[in-house]
């Protein structure tokens, strides 16, 4: 207990030492703001942007409290000191270099560019054919003929089934406008699916209509 009492006894011995004048003392200001007196603003260096006080690298005036309290415990900025600004400014450095690579540019589709892209689609839809997998209608299977009669499905393909199974494998997005379909496909084969596109898409060499080839097995 008496070696706690000297030593408070020596600091305050210190700090109210009338040899020394008031303009040789060195003032921390963070030792000031963390004692709870008011003291000028402190400059500090931002390490992120941060909104109404400013860019990352920037060296900005704070309160010393809001330095402690806020900024200094979320690593938001750093004293004004040599050795914190060149790393603020080294970093900066570095993640600017990667923003601009990461940096990407916007180019608007001409609509040529949307004409070729939609001709692309369209061809791709001619060349290729859907196969779809069905059940087949037991009952009337079993109620056949003759093995040349055609197999029923048990549940028939409409326009949407072909619209969504053209997405799925051919990974090409149609309407319900581009397929004329007039009654559903009820039994296995092959199929001729009309296709409706604008006339603005030129047809190919020797056809005349964009058509899907459709195949419907069983399972």
């Amino acid at each position: 207990m008496a070696y706690m009492q000297y030593g408070r006894n020596a600091l305050r011995k210190v700090i109210t030492d009338t040899s020394v004048r008031s303009n040789d003392r060195v003032a921390n200001p963070v030792l000031y703001a963390g004692q709870g007196l008011r003291f000028r603003k402190l400059e500090v260096v931002l390490t992120t942007s941060i909104e109404k006080l400013g860019k990352a690298g920037e060296t900005v005036k704070v309160a010393p409290g809001h330095f402690r309290n806020h900024l200094m415990p979320k690593l938001l900025a750093v004293p004004n000191i040599e050795k914190y600004a060149y790393l603020v400014r080294e970093q900066r450095k570095i993640y600017q270099h990667e923003e601009e690579e990461e940096e990407v540019k916007v180019v608007k589709e001409s609509k040529e560019d949307k004409l070729k892209e939609f001709e692309k689609a369209a061809r791709r839809l001619d060349n290729s054919k859907l196969v779809l997998r069905r059940f087949i209608n037991v009952e009337k299977f079993r109620l056949r003929a003759s093995k040349e009669e055609p197999i029923e499905l048990r549940s028939p393909i409409t326009k949407e089934d072909i619209i969504a199974e053209v997405e799925r494998q051919l990974s090409v997005r149609i309407t319900p406008d581009n397929v004329h379909l007039p009654s559903p496909l009820t039994t296995f084969g092959e199929y001729e699916v009309p296709l409706r596109f604008p006339k603005s898409i030129p047809l190919p060499e020797g056809k005349v209509q964009w058509t899907l080839a459709v195949k419907i097995r069983g399972k």
